[in-house]
């Protein structure tokens, strides 16, 4: 069975809230889990500890039998100490969308022709 340590949604709409759980990964978001490990408000300030609440000793114990966990997990394992921090690389992040670049290019050119006037 293929396992996976995710997060569980909960809360009322636009008040999400978050369990993190320990799942096979071919049962729905919300729906059937093996163990539950803690929880996510993500309502929350960053630097709030009741955050992110998780049983590292659980979370240890999926994860060394082989539970695979979502990005988003990943980066909590790896604030506690858990895992080692992946190298993460987007650099299209920041580059701005092919309408954005189009006007700035013809703002340039409306720079260029008035100053060569």
């Amino acid at each position: 069975m293929a396992t996976k340590i995710r997060l569980a949604r909960g809360g009322s709409k636009k008040r999400p809230y978050y369990a993190i759980v320990v799942a096979d990964s071919r049962m729905p978001r919300d729906g059937r889990f093996l163990e539950k490990l803690g929880t996510y408000n993500p309502l929350l300030a960053k630097d709030d500890e009741n955050r992110v609440k998780l049983d590292l000793e659980r979370a240890q114990h999926w994860l060394q039998r082989g539970a695979q966990p979502t990005e988003r997990i990943q980066r909590f394992l790896e604030a506690a100490g858990l895992r080692e921090k992946a190298a993460r690389n987007n650099p299209k992040k920041a580059q701005p969308g092919k309408k954005a670049q189009e006007r700035a290019k013809e703002r340039a050119a409306k720079a260029e022709a008035a100053a060569a006037e």
